[in-house]
């Protein structure tokens, strides 16, 4: 019945998974086993192995096939292969286990996914893999972790992890396979979305799809984790929002259970061979905003990448890359053309993807011709107008330099504007009420500072306001806090630069002269160091200032920025 679609990478379609009775024996034998619980990219790793995306691993690279991975773009017997999948370990993990262990795969709950069945473990040679990728014919887009050890072998699944969202749309590629089939499909185009998709991107679909008398399948990443990555619901609410668009016996919705990796070379070429195993023939490569803004151009695609051509590649896999190119809007014909199709006379229109976000941060109008309503009906559901996004205000500076007041004295004008519900975490109460176990060493305040970064990002993730008043002395703590409240709502970090003169003029509780007299070790400004912010929003110093003044100064800020109306 199967036939008559496109044969799995390799040849056939692997399926992890043990029968009813063996799971059993592995449960009964797993009561002996050692076990690792697994993170939020380690079970989407795994579930796509399990499920045969990755077809034909049948588990964690080896050694060998992970050095001519790196060298060779294929694995040690030859088949075509771009990227190491690979399990890490720390060196605390690894130290506990060697070739021919079998280990119990859980996760966060202590669910049993798999049994891990060890065949080799090494540790990484950051030296060697630059060598082998020096060699490779494409030589960027593999994570090279110093310190980390890799373990190789084979996978028997228990069971696929669990998930309680969108359960439809999660098809391992045999149940989508089997589904398709019995539709009768048989050339299909995979569109593989890390964002929301808008006119441009469904025009284009549509039109590959007629001209290569093909199906649609829309597969758009769906992996992450509740903390840091919940994006995807959103993403996944728009395809199912606009798919009512699409002609409904042409077209499938599904969805991959990982996130999107870069988009190199490597990444376009998985991105290939997990569309084959998906059962479709051909894939729609480019077409989404990068980073900068700008729209990638189709040609872009078809060009070398590190001295390889990824169309070429992709034909060596069996699957037919179909680039995206530049797509205009010609107002006077009212459709998207490529743009070497655009008639010389007339008037298309663009949108970067930069100008699109700063419209939606700023609740502006998004022209009808770039994007369909119910998508940016989506979209402002989960990312909307800066007035009503929650924020963090972030205060960083010496003891005594006034970060405490003025965050108080904030807090409080913002109470009286109304609004957003309002949340001081100033040092000293996190200290008490949720660090009260932490000393003062430079792990400890570490700790510290990141607690009151995560709660910080919950309130902001719900829309409230934030307000944090920690030393917080170390520049990397306060970059990865940033990072993690940015993902969900606004961030503004005010360094009070007062002087370390002025700060232990002030000194009523006579900390800086217990440090200096060395009776307070680790002191920050005396016996450790306070790395001083590279791009604060606001720079403040209370020397000559009053509190209202600067408060002044920061309510003005988040005006500016589009927080406060």
């Amino acid at each position: 019945m199967l036939n008559h679609l496109i044969a799995p990478h390799g040849g056939s379609l692997v399926n992890l998974l043990v029968s009813s009775e063996h799971a059993e024996m592995l449960k009964k034998e797993a009561f002996n086993l050692p076990s690792l619980d697994l993170n939020w990219q380690q079970i989407g790793e795994l579930e796509m192995l399990l499920g045969g995306a990755y077809s034909p691993l049948t588990g964690f690279m080896g050694r060998a096939d992970y050095e001519s991975v790196l060298e060779k773009l294929a694995l040690a017997d030859g088949t075509p292969w771009p990227m190491p999948v690979t399990f890490a370990l720390k060196d605390k993990q690894a130290n506990q286990f060697k070739p021919g262990d079998r280990v119990a795969l859980r996760d966060g709950e202590g669910f049993m996914l798999a049994v891990l069945t060890i065949s080799e473990l090494w540790q990484l040679d950051i030296a060697q893999t630059e060598d082998l990728l020096e060699k490779s014919p494409a030589p960027k887009g593999v994570e090279r972790i110093a310190g980390s050890w890799l373990v190789g072998g084979k996978i028997e699944g228990i069971s696929m992890p669990q998930h309680h969202d969108f359960a439809p749309l999660r098809l391992a590629p045999g149940e989508l396979r089997a589904q398709l089939a019995r539709r009768g499909w048989r050339k299909i185009v995979a569109y593989m979305a890390r964002q929301p998709m808008h006119k441009a991107q469904f025009e284009f679909c549509l039109r590959s799809a007629i001209e290569h008398e093909a199906n649609l399948l829309l597969l758009p990443y769906g992996g992450g984790d509740l903390a840091s990555h919940a994006g995807y619901f959103t993403l996944i609410r728009t395809y199912q929002a606009l798919l009512p668009r699409f002609p409904s016996a042409t077209t499938q919705l599904a969805m991959l259970p990982v996130t999107a990796r870069a988009s190199g070379l490597r990444e376009k070429l998985l991105c290939a061979i997990v569309a084959r195993n998906y059962g479709c023939t051909h894939v729609i490569m480019g077409g989404e905003h990068e980073a900068d803004g700008q729209c990638r151009r189709g040609q872009d695609v078809g060009l070398d990448h590190d001295g390889v051509n990824i169309v070429s590649e992709a034909h060596k896999l069996g699957v037919t890359v179909i680039p995206f190119p530049r797509m205009l809007y010609v107002e006077d014909r009212d459709e998207y053309l490529p743009e070497h199709e655009v008639p010389e006379d007339a008037r298309p229109l663009t949108l970067s993807g930069e100008e699109f976000r700063r419209r939606m941060k700023a609740g502006l109008k998004i022209p009808e011709w770039y994007a369909f309503p119910e998508v940016v009906a989506e979209m402002h559901r989960a990312y909307p107008p800066r007035e009503k996004q929650g924020f963090t205000v972030f205060f960083t500076g010496l003891s005594g330099a006034g970060k405490s007041t003025i965050a108080r004295a904030l807090a409080i004008r913002l109470m009286e504007m109304g609004g957003r519900p309002v949340t001081l975490l100033d040092g000293d109460i996190v200290r008490h009420h949720l660090s009260s176990e932490l000393g003062f060493s430079r792990e400890h305040r570490d700790i510290n500072v990141r607690r009151i970064g995560f709660v910080a990002s919950e309130i902001t993730k719900n829309r409230g306001i934030a307000i944090c008043a920690p030393i917080a002395p170390y520049r990397q703590t306060r970059r990865d806090v940033r990072a993690m409240i940015e993902a969900v709502g606004g961030f503004l970090e005010i360094h009070v630069a007062t002087p370390i003169e002025t700060c232990e003029s002030r000194d009523r509780k006579g900390l800086y002269a217990k440090a200096r007299a060395g009776l307070i070790p680790e002191f920050t400004g005396v016996s450790d160091p306070y790395e001083v912010p590279e791009k604060p929003e606001i720079a403040i110093d209370t020397t000559s200032l009053t509190v209202d003044e600067a408060v002044q100064r920061i309510l003005l800020k988040l005006e500016h920025e589009g927080y406060l109306r």
